[in-house]
């Protein structure tokens, strides 16, 4: 394919997986309405485990795992495709999505740090400063929260724990995908394995929070039609094309990405959920989006060279490593 086409259809996949991921932020508001917010989430994964199934037979890719990297699939399908969202989605029932998709992208920061806690990995000025800002923007965003605590605002601030919970279990799901990716684990294969125990968690924490009957299935159109575009849209399409840009331009020029998608769902939220964006959200946006920048700007040298080595998918470097993992904000 000619340089020019090469370049054109990388950015087409660039900007259509900021805009799934950022657009779907939104979505998640209709799938926990009725369906338990962590039911979803088991449909959710189900689905785009049944998909990664289905494309790895296709493919003749092999799904099987050596009996020492199974603890590590399963342990990163919890935290990633299942904690992850079920805390995100208990989140838009209490503050705008925009707002948790914000504090969702911290993830990155926080990723950089756990590097360091579990894989040793240096801790640069650059995620030292991205820390400082995430934890600076996230204050500016929440100070009127904060500054209201005594006039009933303790849903907002459950929301926002919600959406730490979020980030902190992307984070750490990242970090088992950094070591699932060092042993060359294919990415169809943690991602197929990784959907069934996220969607196996979904499923015990629906069961141990049901105190009555539930609602199993919405057959609504709006949950129907969320339910698909966050399955095969947002998951396992996003995902796809995102590997495909790890491969062109290395993980830290792919995880840019992840900065441009909570910008989508700020607008996405101001659009269609009346977010007011005060002078304090927009700038506590712009700080922590600058704080992702920091961070995952930080293997950029090192990223350059992936693409004519032509890995599948490349070891990722500490401060790319929520770029290089799998990894969906939404």
């Amino acid at each position: 394919m000619p340089k020019d086409r090469t370049q054109l259809v990388a950015a087409l996949m660039f900007a259509a997986t900021a805009f799934l991921w950022g657009s779907s932020a939104i979505v998640t508001t209709t799938q926990a309405v009725a369906v338990p917010a962590a039911l979803s989430v088991a449909w959710r994964m189900l689905i785009v485990f049944a998909v990664m199934l289905a494309l790895a037979a296709a493919t003749r890719t092999r799904l099987r795992l050596e009996a020492r990297d199974v603890p590590f699939v399963v342990l990163q399908g919890v935290l990633f495709f299942g904690l992850n969202f079920i805390a995100f989605y208990e989140a838009t029932r209490l503050v705008p999505s925009g707002i948790a998709a914000l504090v969702l992208s911290t993830s990155a920061i926080v990723a950089a740090l756990l590097a360091r806690l579990f894989l040793k990995a240096p801790l640069s000025w650059r995620a030292l400063a991205g820390l400082a800002c995430g934890v600076g923007g996230l204050g500016l965003v929440f100070a009127p929260e904060l500054a209201r605590l005594d006039a009933g605002a303790s849903g907002s601030l459950a929301g926002l724990g919600f959406a730490f919970v979020a980030a902190a279990s992307t984070a750490a799901g990242t970090v088992a995908g950094a070591r699932n990716q060092a042993r060359g684990l294919p990415t169809l294969a943690t991602m197929t394995w990784g959907a069934l125990a996220g969607a196996a968690l979904a499923v015990a924490w629906t069961a141990a929070g049901a105190d009555r009957p539930i609602v199993l299935f919405d057959p609504s159109p709006a949950w129907i039609a969320g339910l698909l575009h966050l399955a095969l849209a947002a998951s396992c399409l996003a995902f796809l094309m995102y590997f495909a840009l790890v491969r062109r331009l290395g993980p830290a020029r792919a995880a840019y990405t992840l900065a441009l998608a909570p910008l989508v769902a700020i607008v996405a939220s101001a659009l269609f959920e009346g977010l007011e964006p005060t002078p304090l959200v927009v700038a506590g946006a712009a700080v922590i989006v600058g704080g992702n920048v920091l961070v995952l700007g930080g293997g950029a040298r090192e990223a350059s060279a992936e693409p004519r080595r032509g890995r599948d998918v490349a070891t990722p470097a500490p401060a790319t490593t929520l770029g290089a993992g799998a990894r969906s904000p939404l």
